[in-house]
């Protein structure tokens, strides 16, 4: 691995920094929005299966007592 002085490494994180292109408001407004809504849609598929899952083990459950 080759080492550089820490000027150089400096110039080089400005230099790469000047390549970021940051999102809009309106890109992160509607960012933001996709991953409430898949949040929320995820949310409510894992409640459904572990409410499903829990009837059934409480039903098997049922047959042993």
């Amino acid at each position: 691995m080759a080492k550089v002085s820490p000027g150089q490494f400096i110039r080089e994180v400005r230099t790469e920094a000047r390549k970021v292109v940051w999102p809009t408001m309106k890109e992160t407004r509607i960012t933001a929005i996709m991953v409430v809504i898949m949040t929320t849609i995820l949310a409510l598929f894992f409640f459904g299966v572990d409410s499903a899952l829990a009837a059934i083990v409480k039903f098997l459950l049922g047959l042993l007592g």
